[in-house]
């Protein structure tokens, strides 16, 4: 197959949020395979363009040495600033390519800060759900009819068992919760109606270390709202390490800490790319009857306490993490952890990485990267 033939039947694959954290390294998971052309589509809201320069870069950087102009070519990707809320500048994207030109959609962007969703509610919807929506509308438009949706374990808000199956019911503690549970029924009920469409909902836990090159990782906008990277900001001094609070120290846990399951956000991005190649109409994911969608837990099935956390940046940062407990945080429950069975079964998913090595690549990102992508 000349190089030309080989471009032309790479699979265009858009990926919404494809500058954010997770759709950085979506992308270069997906780009690295030589099967698949990506579009990049951002707001920019919590993301840094800089984020898609490095991925290219990387690429570049695992050419062989002898690699072609049309292979270094092959690594640019095709970027987008727009806002899924504005279904003209969506239509824009997908008329570039026509009807039928891009393949499948990877749907990471919206907005995720837990605490944040409740206090602007409506904002979360609109960015959300409404944003979903237009994109299932201009999907449907251009005979795009593959979707990898970007859920999240909070669809299960307090769950009654631990670990948490995929059948456990829907019942989220937040709205941001809701807008992931409305997003995942908006795209059943459409699998339901039109049987030509097929959809995997990938409900993740806590994805967490960079890609472990140092070159891209988490940037988040602010004061990070997540512990691992509030760590990370703690130990390259740009946030206060004296403002370190541990929310609740009487949970029934091993240590009276909160315990929550996390991923290596490069195993994640690795079931992203599992999952898009399960939507063909010969895979076996959707051989039981009824329509084209399966939902899957994306962990790595054992949980770790706030206490062991703070532990563990504490041996790769050589930063000495002190904090104040003080009293339970509203919506925090105490234990989430995932049972990834299924995934691995009918996916072929295993997140291989534990705690030290997220730790490390984490470190490793933000040492290198004191302030990030920069300014943004």
């Amino acid at each position: 197959m000349s190089r030309a033939a080989e471009t032309a039947h790479l699979r265009k694959v858009l990926i919404t949020g494809g500058a954010g954290y997770i759709g950085s390294h979506v992308i270069y998971t997906l780009q690295k395979t030589r099967r698949y052309k990506v579009i990049s589509l951002d707001n920019g809201y919590n993301s840094h363009p800089d984020a898609l320069s490095r991925v290219s870069a990387l690429l570049r950087s695992e050419l062989p040495a002898d690699a072609s102009a049309h292979d270094i070519g092959s690594t640019e990707i095709e970027s987008h600033h727009f806002n899924l809320t504005r279904r003209d500048e969506v239509r824009t994207v997908f008329e570039k390519h026509g009807k039928g030109g891009i393949w499948g959609v990877v749907h990471i962007a919206a907005h995720k800060a837990v605490g944040e969703s409740v206090e602007i509610p409506l904002t979360y919807y609109e960015n959300n759900v409404v944003g979903t929506l237009f994109l299932l509308q201009m999907m449907q438009e251009y005979e795009c009819t593959r979707i990898i949706y970007s859920s999240s374990a909070t669809v299960y808000g307090t769950p009654p068992t631990i670990p948490i199956l995929e059948t456990t019911r829907l019942q989220a503690d937040s709205p941001y919760g809701n807008t992931k549970i409305m997003s995942e029924t908006l795209i059943h009920d459409l699998c339901r109606a039109e049987s030509e469409w097929s959809a995997i909902s990938l409900r993740y836990f806590n994805p967490a270390g960079a890609h472990p090159s140092g070159q891209i990782g988490e940037h988040p906008k602010g004061r990070p709202e997540n512990l691992l990277p509030l760590l990370a900001h703690m130990g390259v001094g740009r946030v206060d390490a004296s403002t370190l609070q541990v929310f609740g120290n009487d949970y029934p846990t091993p240590d009276g800490t909160c315990v929550r399951d996390y991923l290596h956000i490069i195993d994640l991005a690795e079931g992203h790319l599992l999952a898009l190649e399960a939507l063909n109409q010969n895979s076996k994911v959707f051989d039981t009857p009824g329509p084209r969608f399966k939902a899957y837990n994306l962990g790595l099935g054992k949980g770790v306490s706030v206490l062991e956390i703070i532990k563990a940046m504490r041996k790769v940062t050589s930063f000495d993490f002190t904090y104040e407990t003080v009293g339970r945080r509203h919506g925090d429950v105490p234990q989430l952890i995932a049972d990834p069975t299924l995934a691995e079964k009918e996916l072929g998913f295993k997140a291989n990485q534990d705690l030290s090595v997220m730790c490390r690549d984490l470190w490793n990102f933000q040492s290198k990267n004191p302030d990030g992508y920069g300014e943004f």
